[in-house]
Formats: C-alpha cells, structure tokens, sequence
C-alpha cells in the first residue's frame, strides 16, 4: 500500500470534514436501510449501504425512475452489493465532487438538473456532475439494461 504524504493527508482530511454535511445525511439514509435490513461495508474512505430501504427508495428516484446507485457525501447507497461493485468507479468520482463542493454540492447537483429540464434537455445525462463522472468512468453495459432504468446518480 503507497504511504500518503502530509500534504496528501491533510487535503484528504479536509475533504472529508467539508463534505461532512452531506455525508451526514448519508448516514442516516444508511441507517434507515439498516434498521430495514441492509447491509453496510467500509471500501476506502466511504461507507457503501445496500438492501432494505435503500433498495426501494433506488427503485422510486423522481425523474430517472431508478438506480443502481447514489453518493451522498462519503456514503453510497446502492441496491445490492454487484450495483454497488459495478458502480463503485462512478460513485467515488462523486465523492471527489463532495469533497470539492461540499454542502454546496446539494443545491448545484439539483439546481443544474432543474436548470437542464427546463431547457428541455435531460437533467440527469446532461448535469455537468454526471458529464464529468461519465467522462472519468465511462459506461458499461449491462444484462438488465435493456429491460431496467439502472442509472448511477
């Protein structure tokens, strides 16, 4: 395992005490899919939630109708644990975006999407925060994807 410097440290930590908001709300969105019989691992510097609640509220997201994943600050909820494998890529660009936007990521996320629908364009697809994750991770095919919506958020 590669030693992080000081500097790398320290950015590393900041980034994760300014994202701490939005994660905090992922904790208790994880706790929810606990309490409902999910399940919960640590993979790096995020907690990955899956199962339960979690599992319905993916299947019910407004606008995309479902997905396979989602970051809220250092926590990703995802439907089971091959979303959460096959989608772990996408998600950590996002958490990078939590770590630079913090508590601002919520308003900026939302704000581009209504911003793009109102234009007529897709607010998901076309938000520069999955432009930017899909650039870095491109897109894989799946055996689902022809009968199933699973969007990453």
């Amino acid at each position: 395992m590669m030693r992080l410097s000081t500097y790398d440290r320290l950015v590393t930590t900041l980034g994760i005490i300014w994202a701490s908001p939005c994660t905090f709300v992922g904790l208790m969105a994880g706790g929810i899919g606990l309490i409902s019989g999910g399940h919960v691992q640590r993979v790096g510097h995020t907690l990955e939630f899956w199962g339960g609640w979690i599992t319905w509220q993916l299947n019910r997201i407004p606008v995309i109708r479902s997905a396979a994943a989602m970051t809220i600050g250092h926590v990703i909820l995802g439907q089971d644990q091959t979303c959460l494998k096959e989608c772990r890529a996408h998600e950590h660009v996002h958490v990078r975006q939590y770590e630079r936007w913090g508590i601002f990521f919520f308003p900026a996320y939302l704000g581009s999407s209504l911003w793009l629908a109102a234009k007529g364009r897709d607010p998901y697809f076309d938000n520069p925060f999955e432009v930017e994750a899909y650039r870095q991770v491109p897109p894989f095919p799946t055996p689902e994807s022809s009968t199933k919506n699973n969007n990453v958020e």
